[in-house]
C-alpha cells in the first residue's frame, strides 16, 4: 500500500470511482453550461488543484482556468471560520459564468464567503461543483449544485487533500487515522 499504509484507516472513495465520478461531473456541468460563453473554472488551491485538472480534461466545452487560495484552517483539523485570501484572481470575472471547483464542503463557511466574494466581483454567474461533501458537518447552508461524493463526517486526505501537507498526491480518498492528527 506504500509509505502512508499505516497511517490510513479505510479507503472510502478508490481512484477508479473518482475517474469515473469526475468524468459524469464534467458531462453533467457541461450540459447545463452548452449555451453559455465565458465560462471560467475557480479552483480553491492547494485542496482543489487535482479534481479541477482532472474535471477540466473532461469538460468538453472551451473553458479559461483561474485560480484562488484561501484560508481557514491553518494547521487545525476544523474551519475556524475566519478567511484570508492567500492568492486572488489574476483576472477580472465580471460577466464571466463562474464555476468554482472546490474539494471538500464540510462546515461550509469558507465556501458561504468565497460564493459572496465571487457575487460581489460581478460574474454573470455563480455555481459550485464540489469532489466531497460532509453532509454531517455543515454548519451554513451553501448552494452546490453539483457534488461528487458526500462522505461521512470523518477526516480525510488524498486526492488533494491533505494533513499538514501531506497525503494530497495519494490517488483515492482515504479516512486518516485519529492517532495521526491527534499526535
Amino acid at each position: 500500500m506504500g509509505w502512508y499504509a499505516d497511517d490510513i484507516e479505510r479507503i472510502i472513495v478508490s481512484e477508479e470511482q473518482i475517474k469515473e465520478r469526475t468524468k459524469e461531473l464534467a458531462e453533467q456541468v457541461a450540459a447545463d453550461y452548452a449555451d453559455r460563453d465565458g465560462v471560467l473554472l475557480v479552483g480553491v488551491l492547494k485542496g482543489a488543484v487535482m479534481f479541477m485538472a482532472d474535471f477540466a480534461r473532461a469538460f468538453p466545452l472551451p473553458t479559461e482556468l483561474e485560480f484562488m487560495a484561501v484560508s481557514s484552517y491553518g494547521q487545525a483539523a476544523t474551519s475556524s471560520g475566519v478567511v484570508r485570501i492567500l492568492k486572488d484572481l489574476d483576472r477580472d470575472i465580471a460577466d464571466k459564468h463562474v464555476i468554482v471547483c472546490e474539494d471538500i464542503v464540510d462546515s461550509g463557511l469558507t465556501l458561504s464567503w468565497l460564493l459572496r466574494y465571487l457575487a460581489s466581483r460581478g460574474a454573470a454567474s455563480i455555481e459550485v461543483v464540489a469532489f466531497l461533501r460532509k453532509p454531517d458537518a455543515v454548519k451554513v447552508d451553501v448552494p452546490v449544485k453539483y457534488v461528487g461524493f458526500d462522505i461521512p463526517n470523518e477526516f480525510v486526505v488524498g486526492y488533494g487533500l491533505d494533513y499538514a501537507e501531506r497525503y494530497r498526491e495519494l490517488p483515492f480518498v482515504g479516512v486518516l487515522k485519529p492517532e495521526v492528527y491527534s499526535r
